[in-house]
């Protein structure tokens, strides 16, 4: 993914259609779609994204407790360090 940017806050390609048909031969085709259902919810298509969200809902969690991808929740701490800046 060198040079194209991150793989967050972009549609899933080829490369993640692959991944999510592998990812179902390992846990099961209706775990997979439904991880896809809940990754379109959140916009949560980054990597390893998918098998997070199969991880989470093999434990039981419900899908009620996904986190949508938003800045609400982003680990960006912001750019209020840099308001006085130039001045």
């Amino acid at each position: 993914m060198a040079g194209r940017g991150g793989r967050r806050g972009r549609d899933p390609g080829a490369g993640e259609d692959a991944a999510a048909v592998e990812l179902a031969a390992l846990a099961g085709r209706d775990q997979v779609d439904a991880a896809l259902g809940v990754a379109a919810t959140a916009g949560r298509f980054g990597e390893d994204d998918l098998l997070a969200i199969v991880h989470h809902r093999a434990a039981g969690a419900p899908s009620a407790q996904l986190v949508v991808a938003d800045e609400t929740h982003s680990a960006q701490p912001g750019t209020s360090a840099w308001e006085g800046f130039g001045r």
